[in-house]
Parts: structure tokens; C-alpha cells; sequence
């Protein structure tokens, strides 16, 4: 058995479906995260790349030494249509974790894109495509390729933890993560926020749209003061 902290795991079937996958990427992350409670979503991460194509895709985690991105090679090298690398980096800001050099391997494989809790590097390079990429930061200086990690553990990425095979959706407002086996409920949830919205928009535009709870809200809060 391979020691803890350098193990590299399989990930299971997936447990979403791909029309359910497929469907995420007509909803946007804020709404996403209103339907989880506003309580699940990445913090800190920002987008790299450039367009507005959002990035949809299943976790293929990895959890790295900070500065260090052997194992982000070796997931890239498991990873294949649809997957989205998720990067535990501890945050670290002082090493680049990704480049130009592995965004091309990544998008030979039909991978999805990047979630790096740490640094990247060649981001003019990111911001003239619209391959994901999602960071912390930005550093100059390159990686080291000792180890330790491990790939498809759970990973905590900008206080967000994520499972191997879970959801991931990023736009230009950030990332949210939804657990596999609630992907479903989740969606439905999203799609029927969008459908609200859109009613909302509707009603802006022809000057009929009101607010029914804000007075109530604020005569709960004021103890019904005038």
C-alpha cells in the first residue's frame, strides 16, 4: 500500500450523469451557490483565462507540497475529457504551480480546466484563450517536481472541500463545487432559479417588477416602526 502522502488513487464510475453534467454550464456560479445556501463555493480563487465560455467539469483532485507539481503532471497524464484539475497548493503564492507548457498537455486531453489554490504562471497566455483557469495568485518563479502529494483525495481549495468527481462550475464570478451525489437535485434547484430570474427581468424591463418582502422584512427587523 502506498504510503499516506503520496498516494495516487483511481476515481470511481462517475456518479453524475452526463446530461446532468452537460447541463450545468447553462447555469451561472451565483446561482448555483444560492441553491446550496450561498454556504458552498470557492473563496479567493479568480479567473485566469480570457472569454466568457463557462467551465464545467468533474473533480480530478490534487493535493501538492506547496511550490511542488509532480503529482499535477501526473493527474494531468490520468485526466481526459471533461475532468477538471483541482488543486489543493495550500495557497502558497511563492512557485507557480501551472504554465502555458501544461494548459497544452491539459487541452490535448480534452481536460476541462485548472482550479489552483496557489500560483500560475504565463497568464497572458491564459487570458488570450478561454481554457479555465482559476487561481490565487500569480508568480514568475517556476515549480519544483519532488513531491510529496496525491491525486483523487479529498482536497480543501479555497475553503471549499472537494471530492474526487464532484461538480465543478466556473464563470467570470468564480467557482462552485457541488457534491456528486446532490448534482441532480442541485441542477433542478438552479434551473428552476434561472427560470424565476428570468420572469424577474422580464417584469424590469416593463416597469411591473415589485418587492413584496422588503417591507415585510424590514418591519420584522424594525419591530414594525414607521
Amino acid at each position: 500500500m502506498t504510503p499516506i502522502g503520496f498516494r495516487i488513487l483511481s476515481r470511481s464510475a462517475p456518479a453524475v450523469a452526463a446530461d446532468v453534467l452537460a447541463s450545468f454550464a447553462d447555469i451561472g456560479s451565483a446561482q448555483i451557490s444560492d441553491c446550496m445556501n450561498r454556504l458552498y463555493g470557492v473563496s479567493g480563487l479568480r479567473p485566469m483565462h480570457g472569454g466568457t465560455r463557462r467551465m464545467v467539469g468533474l473533480a480530478l483532485t490534487v493535493k501538492t507540497r506547496p511550490g511542488d507539481n509532480l503529482l499535477i503532471h501526473q493527474a494531468i497524464s490520468m485526466g481526459g475529457a471533461g475532468d477538471v484539475i483541482v488543486v489543493d497548493g495550500a495557497g502558497d503564492a511563492s512557485n507557480a504551480l501551472v504554465g502555458e507548457l501544461m494548459m497544452m498537455d491539459a487541452q490535448s486531453r480534452g481536460i476541462a480546466g485548472f482550479v489552483i489554490d496557489g500560483a500560475v504562471r504565463d497568464v497572458d497566455v491564459f487570458g488570450q484563450g478561454e481554457f479555465g483557469c482559476f487561481a490565487r495568485a500569480v508568480s514568475h518563479k517556476g515549480p519544483y517536481k519532488d513531491g510529496p502529494g496525491e491525486i483523487n483525495v479529498p482536497v480543501s481549495v479555497g475553503g471549499q472541500v472537494v471530492n474526487a468527481g464532484d461538480v465543478v462550475v466556473g464563470d467570470a464570478d468564480g467557482v462552485v463545487v457541488i457534491p456528486a451525489e446532490h448534482a441532480a437535485a442541485v441542477l433542478a434547484l438552479a434551473q428552476k432559479k434561472e427560470a424565476d430570474e428570468a420572469v424577474a427581468k422580464e417584469k424590469l424591463r416593463a416597469g411591473t417588477y415589485t418587492k413584496p418582502w422588503l417591507a415585510k422584512t424590514i418591519a420584522e427587523k424594525t419591530g414594525g416602526a414607521k
